[in-house]
């Protein structure tokens, strides 16, 4: 069978839905269809933000934006000019999906579903006549002189214009090298800490204002830090492993950590701290409770790991435990031993060499007619709602240029 459409958008994903429907809401004569290897469309949609949808976040200046994203920061200042989160709010909500601010800027629907961001997608796309075939693995791409032949298990497509969402798909991205792009080799971003050490062993669901160095370089993130059954996860440890995606894969993931658990006091201040608390609970056992803004068990656990057994009291403490427990407090050290994919959403840092895309419409600086949306390109970004934005802002700027 050969299908001739006008634009095949390869990938059903966010990305690829998002790029179909604003084409067509543009041009409503236009003949487009999504192509998915899978049997659904939007998986990764229906399991993100923990299956609520992390839709954008409420950061609305462009040259804000930019900072969370370790790879594309300065690719991504025209686009964002473009369509920012602003603008996917409003688009979204002429499209009858309202959404909610949390505390920390993220933004979901207000259903708290993500099925209602499917909804959204599968109803437009009825609405507007794009065919979704799925189970269509592309086989080979072929550029004719005034079109594109795609040709899939199932049958040989040829369409004017090809848009590429597909993620990070191995095997796309070999296609795409075939045909002469460069494709940055890509590695995981966004992964959990493997740590086994004592002093965390039976903290498992505690979690603490730290932050985290990498030994010998210069990454260092701060924010929320959760302790798990296998080691370190939270914001705190996710923002350091998108920013240290590249340098962390070339060590193989073993290297040493340095954890700040009173965030940005030095060792200095906490040992001076520590003597005041000496001073004013002199009468009290130290491992009782917590001083600071922190859990009683984790004070507890680097209490021990100071060499203070459970009775000892403020005033009997020595100068060399006083001095162990502000390096526990402020550069207690741990080993990581290997990563761990953070829950479903699996990021990577790598893809198509930012050099040869026009981010003024996405398209291919190789071969005319031939675009790209979402994170089949190298940027990505840390959790928090900035790898959708990508992905709605690309599509956008993909479906204007078309």
């Amino acid at each position: 069978m050969n299908s001739k459409y006008d634009i095949l958008i390869i990938g059903g994903g966010a990305a690829g839905f998002f790029t179909a429907i604003n084409i067509v809401e543009k041009n409503p004569s236009c003949k487009v269809a999504i192509l998915e290897r899978g049997k659904e469309v939007l998986t990764k949609v229906k399991v993100s933000g923990g299956g609520r949808c992390n839709v954008t976040h409420a950061c609305f200046v462009p040259n804000d934006l930019v900072k969370f994203y370790p790879r594309g920061e300065k690719e991504l200042r025209g686009p964002f000019h473009q369509f920012c989160s602003g603008d996917t709010i409003e688009w979204f909500e002429k499209h009858g999906v309202e959404l909610k601010i949390e505390e920390d800027g993220r933004m979901f629907p207000v259903s708290n579903s993500s099925q209602t961001i499917i909804d959204c997608f599968t109803q437009a796309t009825k609405k507007l006549g794009i065919d979704i075939l799925t189970g269509q693995s592309v086989q080979s791409i072929f550029k004719a002189t005034d079109y594109w032949k795609v040709e899939t298990n199932q049958e040989i497509f040829s369409c004017q214009k090809l848009v590429m969402a597909t993620g990070s798909n191995p095997k796309i991205w070999d296609l795409l090298t075939e045909i002469g792009h460069a494709i940055i080799p890509p590695v995981p971003s966004l992964f959990t800490f493997n740590i086994k050490d004592k002093r965390i062993k039976d903290l498992m669901g505690v979690s603490a204002i730290a932050s985290v160095k990498v030994k010998n370089s210069k990454l260092e993130a701060s924010g929320p830090l959760l302790i798990t059954h296998w080691g370190m996860s939270g914001p705190g440890i996710l923002r350091l492993s998108a920013w240290g995606a590249r340098e962390l894969a070339d060590k193989k993931y073993l290297f040493a950590i340095q954890v700040n658990w009173l965030n940005d006091l030095t060792l200095e201040e906490a040992e001076e701290k520590l003597k005041e608390l000496k001073l004013e609970h002199s009468k009290k056992a130290v491992a009782k409770k917590s001083p600071f803004e922190f859990p009683n068990r984790l004070w507890e656990s680097l209490v021990f790991a100071s060499e203070i057994s459970e009775e000892i009291k403020w005033a009997d403490l020595t100068k060399k435990q006083l001095q162990n427990l502000a390096q526990q407090l402020t550069q207690g050290e741990f080993q990581v031993n290997g990563k761990s994919t953070f829950k479903e959403e699996f990021v990577t840092a790598g893809g198509i060499d930012l050099k040869e895309i026009n981010f003024k419409t996405m398209e291919s600086k190789i071969h005319e007619n031939l675009f790209f949306a979402g994170e089949i390109i190298n940027i990505d970004a840390i959790t928090g709602g900035f790898n959708f934005q990508n992905a709605w802002t690309g599509g956008y700027i993909v479906a204007e240029a078309i």
